[in-house]
């Protein structure tokens, strides 16, 4: 989790013109940024993914590639798109979210009753150990410019980001057990962690709440500082 630091907990209610300009090409760069990043990410992935016959590293290059979605509706938002079209375009990343966890789950399921042995994947580990790397930065700066701008997308693709590191985590576990103990088990296992945190980023995705709901309908409300939490 991460702790909420002082200039987050010190936003103004207001901002001038100029700092919102300066916010509003901040949250571009990032989100352009990610899906640079996700782009890269998923390819890697699945490249790797069906090579070895992960199954955990297809799950985490596909969860990469509902991601850069999730990236893009925050520059169609930012782009000058209506709240309507944004609930729409949030439901679907949503809806890809939900197939992703089925497919995931029941793969990861197959694998494990068939005891398919995937190979060790040394791209699929470097790529986690990088994530783990980049994720969190990403997540942070998202989530800090998010509560300045009172804006929810930022704020919730932001604790996607930070969900992503979660992901990777996850990803190199099993991966590495998989190479170092021949742990083979440990691929479907994680596949299966993985379905079932893309089922939550699906949830939050589909449930999410403006910053009217919190009681601030013009200002800075009291965003979530963690994926789960609600305002």
């Amino acid at each position: 989790m991460v702790t909420p630091s002082a200039e987050d907990r010190a936003a103004p209610t207001r901002l001038t013109p100029g700092n919102r300009a300066r916010l509003r090409r901040r949250v571009l760069v990032l989100a352009w940024a990610t899906v640079a990043w996700n782009v890269v990410e998923a390819g890697v992935a699945l490249v790797s993914g069906v090579a070895a016959g992960s199954i955990a590293l297809v799950g985490f290059g596909l969860d990469a590639v509902i991601e850069t979605g999730s990236a893009l509706v925050v520059l169609w938002q930012f782009s000058g798109a209506d709240a309507e079209r944004e609930e729409r375009a949030l439901k679907l990343i949503a809806l890809g979210f939900f197939a992703l966890a089925a497919y995931v789950a029941g793969r990861a399921v197959w694998d494990l009753v068939d005891a398919s042995e995937p190979e060790v994947s040394v791209p699929g580990i470097a790529l986690a150990v990088a994530s783990l790397v980049v994720m969190p930065g990403l997540a942070l700066a998202k989530r800090r410019v998010g509560r300045r701008l009172a804006s929810r997308t930022v704020v919730a693709d932001g604790a996607q980001t930070l969900l992503c590191s979660y992901l990777s985590a996850v990803l190199l576990v099993g991966l590495s057990a998989n190479a170092i103990a021949g742990w083979w088990w440990a691929d479907p296992v994680s596949a299966l962690v993985i379905a079932v945190l893309a089922v939550r980023e699906g949830r939050e995705a589909w449930e999410g709440e403006s910053c009217g709901a919190c009681g601030v309908p013009d200002g800075p409300c009291d965003l979530p500082t963690s994926p789960g939490e609600r305002c």
